[in-house]
């Protein structure tokens, strides 16, 4: 089965999501790709995770896939059976995989059963692109990056972090988008299994 967990922030995914995953937590074992952070301005957010995710009692490895070849992306995966992507610059994090190969090693892994979690970028990369990482009122460093084809293993874009505040600049560019939006807010996350597609967490869905 196909299962993946896309949420809005970590703190929900680690409090709330894995207890959603249908795998009991001591049998859990993380692969924690870290590798957005390395293009986030404040790491702080990154800090908490760990001391949360130590805390709740799950078993990861952190790691940074930049730069790795196959042989080592398979050495780091081997024995892991979900992929915690965390958060971080989303652009950042689709040129690392791009160029390490490291997005076909994701999507070979995920059609076989790894669960695949995702946190904010770490959910994004999954999409059929990365658009909707360029609506934010703040723009921020693409990196360089020029394709924002991602994963493309849910067949519809997301958008987290909302706020009520930014409803009318949302309604404008969904009218534009490539693919249907899924908006999440804080404390909310998408539980895909096979072609289901379900919001779990607080409150309704955001439909714009």
């Amino acid at each position: 089965m196909k299962k993946l967990l896309l949420a809005s922030n970590g703190k929900f995914l680690i409090e709330k999501g894995y207890d959603l995953l249908g795998v009991p937590k001591d049998h859990i074992r993380i692969a924690y790709i870290t590798t957005a952070s390395k293009g986030a301005r404040d790491l702080n957010y990154l800090e908490n995770h760990k001391k949360s995710m130590h805390a709740n009692g799950l078993d990861f490895e952190e790691m940074d896939v930049e730069g790795k070849s196959l042989n080592e992306l398979d050495a780091l995966f081997s024995g892991k059976n979900v992929i915690h992507v965390e958060g971080g610059n989303t652009f950042y994090l689709l040129k690392a995989i791009k160029e390490s190969g490291c997005d076909k090693v994701l999507k070979e892994l995920v059609l076989r059963g790894v669960i695949y979690v995702g946190t904010s970028a770490g959910a994004y990369i999954v999409c059929p692109t990365i658009e909707t990482s360029t609506w934010g009122p703040d723009k921020k460093d693409d990196y360089g990056l020029t394709d924002f084809t991602g994963l493309n293993l849910v067949p519809f874009l997301l958008k987290v972090h909302y706020k009520d505040e930014l409803e009318n600049l949302f309604r404008e560019k969904i009218k534009t988008a490539s693919h249907p939006v899924r908006i999440l807010r804080d404390g909310q996350a998408i539980l895909v299994e096979n072609d289901l597609y379900t919001l779990v967490g607080e409150g309704e869905e955001v439909k714009l």
